[in-house]
């Protein structure tokens, strides 16, 4: 197995006013040549909005976008008519196929909206754009996990346009959780949201990301906080 540890003070930054962002990976006007991407996985944005902040309506085509909100509220509006205010815990599902326009606003007048916003490559060009919104709870998590999305829409899972897999994991602290390796979807990215945690040897800290290549063996994971991760099975 190859690792590859990304610790968050070392991600790529943006500041605009009413815009923090932090990049996992290249993006916009922020470049690192060892951080393009991983596999299909494109963007891991994580974003801090000022109240009445926002983006303006702008277009996406052949992209499979995750929006998760961490705190505060976010307000969308898209060209199939779609239109919600999510709230902290919500998840988006946005699949621009051949071509989808839409905005995104913080609503609060006093509140900052932090939140994720994850691409992906499609495994297919075109088709009609999609939309879901998700709303995680703890009482929707069988043994620490919940499948969110995978090509398959198996279960409760939301099926997106390419072969992968995207997972929530939540720990208390002291607890440990084992991760079976899917040889079909051998490669992982694991995105800390919060807490703290061994994986294998590798510590994470908050918004730390862990990429695995070629995955086969079991994976530990030993919170020493209350912890929150994301994991990203690829081809």
């Amino acid at each position: 197995m190859i690792y590859k540890y990304r610790p968050a003070h070392q991600r790529g930054t943006a500041e605009h006013g009413w815009l923090h962002a932090r990049f996992t990976f290249s993006f916009a006007n922020y470049y690192d040549p060892d951080h393009c991407g991983f596999h299909s996985l494109q963007v891991m944005n994580n974003d801090v909005i000022e109240p009445g902040g926002g983006f303006p309506t702008h277009s996406h085509r052949d992209a499979e976008i995750f929006t998760y909100v961490l705190s505060g509220r976010l307000e969308h509006r898209d060209s199939m008519g779609n239109g919600s205010v999510m709230e902290a815990g919500d998840l988006q599902y946005m699949s621009a196929g051949e071509g989808v326009q839409h905005s995104e606003f913080n609503p609060s007048d006093s509140e900052k909206t932090e939140l994720y916003q994850i691409w992906m490559r499609p495994n297919q060009g075109g088709g009609k754009p999609r939309y879901a919104q998700k709303k995680l709870s703890t009482e929707n998590f069988a043994n620490n996990k919940k499948l969110l999305f995978s090509g398959d829409g198996r279960g409760d899972s939301i099926e997106i346009r390419q072969d992968a897999e995207v997972s929530m994991v939540r720990l208390q602290a002291g607890e440990n959780f084992k991760w079976k390796p899917n040889p079909g979807l051998p490669n992982l990215w694991i995105q800390l949201i919060e807490g703290e945690t061994m994986v294998n040897e590798q510590k994470l800290h908050k918004a730390d990301g862990l990429g695995i290549e070629d995955a086969d063996k079991e994976l530990s994971f030993d919170a020493s906080a209350n912890s929150k991760f994301l994991i990203f099975n690829l081809v």
